[in-house]
This record gives C-alpha cells, sequence and structure tokens, in this order.
C-alpha cells in the first residue's frame, strides 16, 4: 500500500470520526494528519508545531494540541509516555506492533521488530480480552551513552 493510499484511508477514517462525534472538519486538522503520516519516527509536540511550523505560522500550539487528542481518540495516533513527563507520538495505521528501547541517560528511543516476542504474545491465550495491538517499552542504556560514561569513570579514575 503506497504512503498516498495509506493517507487516504486515514483521512476517511478521521472524517467518519469527526462526523461521529459532532466536530468540525477543518483543514489545519488534515494537514495535521497529512504531516504525521508523513514521518517514521516518534515525535513530541514540539517537533510536530516546529515542523509544521518551519516555513511560517500555520497552525496554533492550541491547534494541534486539541487535534493530537481527536486523533489518539480516534486510534490514528498512538500516546506514549516513555518517562520525563513527555509524551511521544507515532501514527498507528499500519504501524506493525514493534519493541521501543529507551535509554535512560539520554532518552532515545529506538524501534525494533522482534517475530519471536510477536509469537509469543498473539499465542497467549488472555481470558475475557480480545487483543488489539501491543507496545513493549525496553529501558536501559544506548551503547553511546555507555561508552560516554566508561570514558568519564575512567578519566575520573586516572585523577
Amino acid at each position: 500500500m503506497s504512503q498516498e493510499d495509506i493517507f487516504e484511508k486515514v483521512k476517511q477514517e478521521f472524517t467518519a470520526y469527526l462526523i461521529a462525534k459532532g466536530h468540525r472538519k477543518t483543514p489545519e486538522r488534515y494537514m495535521i494528519l497529512k504531516h504525521i503520516y508523513t514521518l517514521n519516527d516518534h515525535f513530541d509536540i514540539d517537533f510536530l508545531y516546529n515542523s509544521i511550523n518551519s516555513e511560517r505560522p500555520v497552525v496554533s500550539r492550541a491547534t494541534l494540541y486539541n487535534t493530537m487528542e481527536l486523533l489518539v481518540d480516534s486510534n490514528l495516533v498512538i500516546k506514549h509516555s516513555f518517562g520525563a513527563n513527555m509524551s511521544h507520538y507515532e501514527k498507528a495505521y499500519n504501524n506493525d506492533n514493534h519493541l521501543h528501547l529507551i535509554c535512560t541517560i539520554c532518552g532515545d528511543i529506538k524501534e525494533i521488530k522482534d517475530h519471536n516476542i510477536k509469537d509469543v504474545i498473539q499465542s497467549k491465550k488472555l481470558s475475557k480480552f480480545a487483543l488489539s495491538h501491543y507496545s513493549l517499552y525496553i529501558y536501559g542504556v544506548c551503547n553511546k551513552c555507555a561508552k560516554l560514561t566508561t570514558k568519564k569513570r575512567t578519566s575520573q579514575a586516572k585523577k
């Protein structure tokens, strides 16, 4: 499925959601949705605000926050709280289940797909629960931060 096909499907779902909930269908909301579905990584509100308004102000922060609430509620965007009191988001439609590796020092987030874990989760019989998707957070220290920490310890030990 092409990126344009995905966006058209998502746009249809968002339109149906807006109509069902009695919300207005504004050009700004659709622009935000389209922009999100061009991104391939996690993002926070500040990144999204700056990337949308990089050339000239187009969308206010209030519009962005309100639209993000609607997109999360419509299940077209997933909201993550990885820690540090900042929410991160990612597109939900056509986005395979994956694991999140979160560095506890620099906050970097990496995604990996692990078919072994996927098979284990899907094979679980969950009583009175229909699995739709999952998200797994793994916290630790990335290689870059581990090297810097080791380098600092080494230099302090030489003093």
